[in-house]
């Protein structure tokens, strides 16, 4: 049997449409790759992904019930970037656009969260190369960014497909 690879998209209710596509557009770089009018939904595509689409948003009108904060039901999503300066970068641009919630460091990846107009609650992580991960290849830790000292440490190291076919897993020695 072959297992589960990843995933490969999420799909989100919104409430307007047209203020959400502009938030992942102009915020996080996506793309739109259609539009189904009939279903008042979009779908769209990460700006360096080879998916067909990675995010669809379907607009259910400016009355539509928020659940609660701490609701039973999905918490985040989290999108990976290629090299700490692309997660220095989105950074900077989610600041811009008052949508930076928290950042944190969890030992093997480096992570921003933010909320998308509708209070979508999303993660934008580097991930450490493999052979750095250490004693975090096995630990869950929050602990505090300073992505400052991480880019000079880091800056222009790619990870993204580091772990992709054929390449190392957390099964695999590093």
């Amino acid at each position: 049997m072959s297992g589960i690879r990843r995933l490969n998209h999420a799909v989100l209710f919104v409430s307007d449409l047209d203020r959400a596509r502009r938030f992942y557009v102009d915020v996080l770089d996506f793309v739109v790759v259609g539009d189904e009018p009939r279903l008042n939904a979009t779908f769209l595509r990460a700006a360096d992904s080879r998916n067909h689409h990675d995010l669809g948003l379907f607009g259910l009108g400016p009355g539509a019930p928020r659940p609660p904060r701490g609701s039973v039901g999905l918490y985040h999503l989290a999108w990976q970037v290629d090299t700490v300066d692309d997660l220095a970068e989105l950074r900077r641009r989610l600041v811009a656009a008052g949508a930076l919630t928290g950042e944190s460091s969890h030992g093997a990846t480096l992570s921003l969260y933010g909320a998308d107009p509708d209070g979508n609650q999303f993660e934008v992580q580097w991930m450490l190369p493999r052979r750095a991960w250490g004693e975090y290849a096995t630990r869950a830790v929050v602990e505090p960014l300073d992505l400052d000292a991480e880019v000079a440490r880091w800056s222009g190291v790619g990870t993204a497909d580091e772990l992709g076919p054929g390449r190392d897993d957390l099964r695999g020695s590093g």
